[in-house]
């Protein structure tokens, strides 16, 4: 099983506190560094010192890490029109050396958007559907021919769909719990489908529609990557643990019942379970980015267990 550090930056921290996460994440032998797409915090937290653009930062660190995949979780298709997004995607690929991942959605804070003055339209996921042919168009297009999209929403012109990206093909990631029109858009356009935040049957319920999707679509079930993401809280003792689920302002249950915590042995036999059910890849939601002795015990003790 993959294990990739996930981080959620709008809750706090500057360019450089996710430079060293990421430094930490390819030291430790983690496979990739994602992370958010939010402008505002979420809860209690105070936010400080103000959110970071998420394709700002992977566009440094595409430039200061060498090993990693590099990503988000999700991309807010509210945030940017389809066709920049395709430039400033590739471009960043380019800057990593065909590292770079694009987790893509459809956009649900409506606080951050007002917060910033960013439209939150009422019809989401048509656009997203768009925007994911479009990006997916514009660089699936031959060099030297043009793009061109006649949608309700978006419409483009005789574009010379460049630049290309690094990687023949940028992996593409939708995810959400939607029962229809999500497996459906996943079984056209993705390349992984993820699921966040979800129990075991919730998982197994939904990576079963997805896989349906496919398969009806034309392609193979098999062929997609399916993955979940869940929150982080491992510790060599219940001390610890308990140390570390204050940090971030959970409590253990909680935090046991609907993620990843526990002692290594705990965590490693939730993640099997996790397996059982189709999953290969988990996100490790990490929430407290100053905390760089929790990926050292996870990358000790959790992943050499998994195979």
């Amino acid at each position: 099983m993959d294990l990739r550090i996930f981080t959620e930056p709008q809750q706090g921290a500057d360019y450089d506190t996710l430079l060293r996460v990421a430094r930490a994440t390819e030291d430790l032998g983690f496979d990739a560094f994602f992370r958010s797409d939010h402008y505002l915090r979420m809860g209690s937290s105070d936010g400080l010192p103000g959110p970071t653009d998420a394709w700002i930062t992977l566009a440094g660190l595409a430039r200061e890490t060498q090993r990693i995949r590099l990503g988000t979780l999700m991309t807010a298709g509210t945030f940017r029109l389809p066709g920049v997004l395709a430039i400033q995607v590739a471009q960043v690929d380019q800057m990593s050396g065909g590292r770079i991942e694009l987790g893509l959605g459809a956009g649900w804070f409506e606080e951050e958007h007002t917060a910033y003055g960013i439209p939150f339209p009422k019809e989401k996921f048509g656009r997203l559907e768009e925007q994911l042919a479009i990006v997916t168009g514009l660089w699936g297009t031959e060099v030297g021919k043009t793009f061109s999209y006649e949608g309700k929403h978006y419409r483009l012109a005789d574009s010379p769909a460049l630049p290309k990206p690094a990687q023949r093909k940028i992996p593409v990631l939708v995810g959400g719990h939607g029962a229809t029109r999500t497996p459906r858009l996943a079984a056209r356009y993705a390349d992984e489908f993820n699921i966040p935040f979800a129990s075991l049957e919730d998982t197994r319920r939904q990576f079963g529609r997805v896989r349906a999707a496919a398969e009806e679509a034309g392609r193979r079930a098999d062929d997609l990557v399916y993955s979940n993401a869940l929150v982080v809280c491992v510790g060599k003792d219940d001390a610890e643990v308990a140390r570390r689920a204050a940090a971030i302002g959970r409590e253990v249950d909680e935090l046991k019942a609907n993620g990843l915590a526990g002692s290594p042995a705990e965590v490693v036999d939730k993640l099997g379970r996790y397996a059982a059910v189709g999953s290969s890849r988990v996100y490790l939601q990490v929430l407290d980015l100053d905390d760089l002795d929790h990926l050292e015990l996870i990358s000790a003790q959790v992943a050499p267990q998994l195979g």
